[in-house]
């Protein structure tokens, strides 16, 4: 470990910082949902599609507030556009609902996804909580990865016609056009393939064995810093390489497996190239 790294004891501390803050988030987004309040759409963003509600809202400025109280030197970057700098080259990096359309909807499938991440960008520590379910998957560097403290495998190697695939459609039209051709040749050569609607559940989820492998373009930083360390510490790959559709596109199967998962999705159409 060199001298820019934290120590171990230091990454339990933002790891149980990420499950806290977390926790607190999830509890007002489900208690909210219950009541019907602040569910309706706030603001539109990348497209007409692409949705915000006062709920998201409140769930960063809840996410903001209480890692002021607990971690007030480190910088924040929340989905919904708060940021503070950093003094101590940590930054906390969040999303206050990952699967907010399926918020609107009333599908009970979407988390609050929380990460410390380093000065690079770098993912230290973080938690994801399943709202609906209200399990929590969390995660520091190099200390594995937990679901409610119990430790996450991935799943053993197996036949590509043997996996299970998640994914998930970019609000951009054309870059879902090019999603929906990729999945169109991906679906004849897997076992199947899913659609959650949640990228960092998709990503626990291959660090749950509950998948096999997860590629999905359009992606940002908060939708992956938290679950893409949690499926690493649990034996993943989570590569970020240029979608067919100009926008990073994020490839995560097994560290056994990876290099064929690569090579089909590849073929099937969804990186650049």
């Amino acid at each position: 470990m060199t001298s820019a790294e934290p120590e171990p004891r230091t990454l339990e501390t933002l790891r149980s910082v990420a499950e806290t803050v977390a926790t607190e988030a999830a509890d007002l987004v489900r208690e909210r949902r219950a009541a019907g309040s602040g569910v309706e759409v706030a603001d539109r963003k990348s497209s007409s599609v692409d949705v915000v509600t006062e709920t998201d809202r409140a769930s960063e400025a809840l996410l903001r507030h209480r890692l002021g109280e607990l971690r007030p030197d480190d910088g924040f970057v929340g989905e919904e556009g708060s940021r503070r700098p950093s003094s101590t080259g940590v930054t906390w990096v969040v999303d206050p609902i990952d699967g907010t359309v399926n918020y609107l909807y009333d599908i009970p499938h979407y988390a609050v996804s929380v990460a410390a991440v380093d000065a690079a960008g770098r993912s230290l520590a973080g938690a994801v909580v399943d709202v609906a379910r209200r399990v929590t998957y969390s995660a520091a560097k190099d200390a594995g990865a937990t679901l409610d403290g119990r430790p996450l495998q991935v799943r053993p190697p197996a036949a590509l016609e043997e996996q299970l695939f998640l994914t998930g459609f970019q609000y951009q039209r054309h870059v879902r056009t090019l999603q929906g051709a990729a999945v169109a040749k991906l679906v004849g050569r897997v076992r199947d393939v899913r659609r959650f609607g949640s990228a960092a559940l998709d990503l626990c989820a291959v660090a749950a064995g509950t998948a096999d492998a997860y590629v999905e373009e359009g992606l940002q930083p908060w939708d992956r810093a938290a679950a893409g360390l949690v499926a690493t510490e649990a034996g993943a790959v989570v590569e970020v390489l240029p979608g067919a559709g100009g926008m990073e596109c994020v490839v995560s199967a097994p560290v056994a497996g990876y290099d064929e998962v690569l090579a089909l999705v590849t073929e099937c159409g969804f990186l650049a190239g």
